[in-house]
């Protein structure tokens, strides 16, 4: 595939060439070479050191010779670094007209010069500096304007080159020597349909969720933690349900409130595969069916079930009302991980805001400093790598994949040497990980059911160490302290009016997308965006 631009795109000058030593002759044009002189108190005179910063060859006179009406990636690439070049020369004049202008200033204050100069000459001559130093200040922060509006470009190049990378990487792990016709097509109408950057709107109250959002399959507990004898109490959507296991061990997942009084049926206990009811002793098999009622006729009687599954360690459960798929994702740790942590927390906080944090890495720096980020230094910038239509990519410059996985998944793999620290430049780079798995499951419009698993690709004697599982509940809570205090207030505005995706930057690409997706799902849209499968 070959990306273009055309070059109407592009609307600051074509400059080009680094910057290079001048002919210094008279009239030699497009050239200049400044040399300030001051005098000392000897009498003796030195060039200012500044006169090598403007000792600079005016780009203009090497213009790209560009056949054709389109550019190609490099060509387009080229023309937004001889931009940049243009403008940085552009500056240079700019200040030194400042420079130039100083030294008038000084030399008409000197008091040596004020002797031979009237006071009205001097009014004029300095009204008539300041006017064009006025003018020069004005030229520079045209520069400035240019230069800022020349990274943009440069930075929006540079993201469809990354885009084409994760392409032909994709193409070529499936055998695919080319790219088709239609995928140019398409990067062209990218850049011809370029917007002004646009905020989000996520404000107010959460909006009630709409069934399109319920017709996925959702954890809601691991396996281990789900007994033949016990119960796992949950919300989902704002509805009570409760999980477990029947007669023949299979999870089941129904109405936590009893057909009779609307009891809670958790308070009750599991008496040979079937939910017994504390108030009156109903008892109800993992469809929903009472099967016994005490002390009177039974009843043909049935409360709300939900489809029910186990598979790789986790219950899943199927809210919507629509017939559930018959696959359902799966969510293992990546060949040669080993599972050593699997954690549940209940948090009040709304799941897409959570999701929100995690889907960004940017933060770290600044927000976990007591824990897993700390002693971390502050990169100069952060970006995330994607395809142009996926939910998945890599951070640069930390060893971090990540994906987020509908409805309510955060998968990560983590490029690890030491506790704390971090190597390499990719996850390919390092030679240890740490694999995280993040479930947000919406209890209720402010609060959040979620589940947290942690496998690694070393030390795998580490989970065998007794009351480890303590040590990593406690380092898993320190962590999202440090993110809940924030992302409390976030709720607390969000619930008051405050936009809180009100200026999304270039590292916020996934949350975006995320943000993009769960939009559509609010409104109920049959094709949801970054998913062929739904």
């Amino acid at each position: 595939m070959t990306i273009v631009a055309t070059a109407a795109a592009l609307s600051l000058p074509i400059s080009l060439c680094r910057s290079s030593k001048l002919n210094t002759k008279k009239g030699v044009r497009g050239g200049f070479r400044v040399v300030a002189v001051f005098r000392e108190e000897g009498g003796l005179e030195k060039k200012s050191t500044w006169g090598q910063l403007f000792d600079v060859e005016d780009p203009r006179s090497k213009v790209p010779q560009c056949k054709g009406k389109f550019l190609d990636v490099n060509q387009a690439l080229e023309v937004a670094r001889y931009d940049l070049q243009y403008c940085d020369w552009r500056a240079r004049q700019d200040v030194l007209t400042i420079m130039l202008l100083h030294e008038k200033v000084v030399e008409v204050l000197n008091p040596l010069a004020r002797d031979y100069k009237s006071i009205g000459t001097m009014k004029k001559e300095l009204a008539e500096l300041q006017g064009e130093l006025a003018q020069a200040h004005k030229q520079v922060h045209m520069s400035e304007a240019r230069v800022a509006t020349a990274l943009d470009k440069l930075a929006y190049m540079e993201e469809l080159v990354n885009d084409r990378l994760l392409q032909d990487r994709s193409t070529t792990a499936s055998d695919q020597t080319s790219p088709s016709p239609s995928t140019s097509t398409q990067s062209l109408e990218v850049v011809q349909r370029r917007s002004p950057r646009k905020s989000l709107n996520v404000s107010g109250p959460v909006k009630p969720y709409h069934p399109r959002l319920k017709n996925f399959w959702y954890p809601v507990a691991f396996s281990k933690d789900l007994k033949e004898d016990t119960m796992i109490p949950i919300e989902c959507f704002e509805e009570p349900w409760v999980v477990f296991r029947g007669k023949d061990g299979k999870p089941g997942c129904i109405q936590n409130t009893c057909a009779h009084r609307a009891c809670p049926l958790h308070l009750g206990s599991v008496n040979e595969g079937r939910i017994q009811c504390p108030y009156h002793g109903w008892e109800y098999s993992t469809d929903g069916k009472c099967e016994k009622m005490p002390s009177t006729r039974l009843l043909n009687l049935k409360i709300k079930s939900l489809p029910c599954f186990e598979q790789e360690g986790m219950i899943w459960i199927w809210p919507g009302n629509d017939p559930p798929t018959a696959t359902i994702p799966s969510l293992e740790p990546p060949p040669g991980f080993q599972i050593h942590a699997e954690i549940v927390m209940e948090l009040p906080v709304e799941h897409g805001l959570l999701l929100d944090n995690l889907l960004d890495l940017a933060h770290a720096p600044f927000t976990h400093t007591s824990t897993f980020a700390k002693g971390w230094s502050v990169p100069s910038f952060v970006k995330f790598l994607t395809p142009a239509s996926g939910l998945q990519g890599y951070w640069d410059p930390y060893p971090i994949d990540m994906e987020f996985r509908p409805p309510c998944m955060v998968l990560s793999t983590i490029g690890i040497s030491k506790p704390g620290k971090l190597e390499g430049q990719s996850t390919k780079q390092c030679a240890t990980h740490l694999h995280q798995l993040h479930v947000c499951l919406p209890s209720s419009r402010q609060k959040t059911r979620l589940l947290y698993r942690m496998s690694l690709d070393f030390a795998p004697l580490l989970k065998y160490v007794p009351f480890v599982q303590y040590l990593w509940q406690h380092f898993a809570k320190q962590v999202l302290n440090e993110d809940l205090r924030l992302v409390v207030g976030q709720q607390e505005r969000m619930l008051n009016g405050a936009n809180i995706w009100n200026w999304p930057v270039s590292y916020d690409k996934l949350g975006v997308r995320y943000r993009l997706w769960r939009d559509a799902a609010d409104r109920g849209a049959k094709q949801l965006p970054y998913s062929e499968s739904t």
